[in-house]
C-alpha cells in the first residue's frame, strides 16, 4: 500500500468532522468523556453477561438482564453506525481491527434469534478495552505497552528456534519413554508418550501417566530437572530484549493519525509511523496531564 495512501480518513468539515472529533480524538475533552464513558459501558455489560450465566441470578433477574442487554446492544449498534457515518472510509474502518470487533460485539444479541446460546459470546467486548491506551492521555501506559509489543517481536524469531528444539526434545523423550516403559505401564503410543513428555517438561505434571520402570523414573527425573531451565529461557529472551528498550527514549502521547487512526506518536513526529500521512501540529492540552517521558 501507498504510505501516502489514506486509511479510513478524518473528515475534512463539518458535523463529520465534530462526530469524528468526539468518537476518536481522545485529546479533546468531549473524546476523553465519551471513551470514559464507553470503557463503563463495556464493563458493564461484560459484568452482566458474566452475571446472566450464573443459574441462580439468571433464575431471579433473567428478565432484567435481557433489559440491559438488549439496551447495551442499542447503545453500541448506535457507536458502531456514528463510526461508520462519521469516517470518509466506512469499509476501511469496517474491515479494520476495531471495526471487527465493535461489529463482533454487537452481533451476538441478534444471532441469538437463530442461534440460541450465542449470547455468551457477547464476552469479545472486552477487547473493546483496548482502548483503554488511548484514553485519559495514559502515555506511560502506552509507553509499557508500546515497549512489550517491540521486545516481543524481536524476541519472536528465538523464541520460535527454542521451541522448535523443545519440540525435538519431547518428541524424543517420549519415545524413549514408550519404548522402556511399554503400552502395560500406560504408555500405549509414542503420541501418549510426548503428552507424558510435555506435561512433565512444563512442571504439570496430571500424574494420570506415570513411569513404572526404575529406568524410566530415572529418565523422568532428568526431564523433571530439564523442565526447570526450559521455562526460564524463554522468560530471560523477552528479559532481555526488555531491558534493551530501557536505553531508548520514548516520549509518546494520545496523538492520533487523522488518516490511518494509529495512535502513540511523540509530539516532534511529523508523519504518521504506520501510513506515512502528515501529521497536524501537536499542541499539549492543558486541561490534561503532560505526556510521560519514559
Amino acid at each position: 500500500m501507498n504510505p501516502n495512501e489514506p486509511h479510513y480518513g478524518k473528515p475534512l468539515a463539518g458535523w463529520r468532522l465534530s462526530l469524528y472529533t468526539i468518537i476518536f480524538e481522545a485529546d479533546t475533552r468531549a473524546g476523553m468523556l465519551f471513551d470514559r464513558v464507553l470503557i463503563a459501558l463495556i464493563l458493564l455489560s461484560v459484568a452482566v453477561v458474566l452475571a446472566d450465566s450464573v443459574r441462580a441470578l439468571h433464575d431471579s433477574y433473567g428478565e432484567t438482564f435481557t433489559v440491559l442487554e438488549w439496551f447495551f446492544t442499542i447503545v453500541f449498534t448506535l457507536e458502531y453506525v456514528a463510526r461508520l457515518i462519521c469516517v470518509r472510509h466506512p469499509l476501511r474502518y469496517a474491515t479494520s481491527f476495531f471495526g471487527i470487533v465493535d461489529l463482533l460485539s454487537v452481533m451476538p444479541t441478534y444471532l441469538a434469534f437463530f442461534v440460541p446460546g450465542s449470547h455468551a459470546l457477547l464476552d469479545v467486548r472486552i477487547l473493546r478495552m483496548l482502548r483503554v491506551f488511548r484514553i485519559l492521555r495514559l502515555a506511560q501506559f502506552v509507553v509499557e505497552y508500546q515497549q512489550l509489543g517491540r521486545a516481543l517481536r524481536l524476541s519472536a524469531r528465538k523464541i520460535m528456534i527454542f521451541l522448535s528444539v523443545v519440540l525435538m526434545t519431547v518428541v524424543i523423550l517420549g519415545t524413549v519413554l514408550y519404548v522402556v516403559e511399554g503400552p502395560e505401564n500406560g504408555f500405549t503410543s509414542i503420541p501418549v508418550s510426548i503428552y507424558w513428555a510435555i506435561t512433565t517438561v512444563t512442571t504439570v505434571g496430571f500424574g494420570d501417566i506415570t513411569p513404572k520402570t526404575d529406568l524410566g523414573r530415572f529418565i523422568a527425573s532428568a526431564i523433571m530437572l530439564l523442565g526447570w531451565g526450559t521455562l526460564a529461557v524463554p522468560t530471560g529472551i523477552v528479559t532481555s530484549e526488555m531491558a534493551a528498550e530501557r536505553f531508548r527514549n520514548y516520549e509518546v502521547t494520545a496523538r492520533t493519525c487523522p488518516e490511518c487512526l494509529s495512535e502513540g506518536h511523540s509530539p516532534s513526529a511529523k508523519f504518521c509511523r504506520d501510513c506515512g500521512a502528515p501529521l497536524p501540529a501537536y499542541e499539549k492540552d492543558k486541561r490534561a496531564p503532560h505526556p510521560v517521558t519514559q
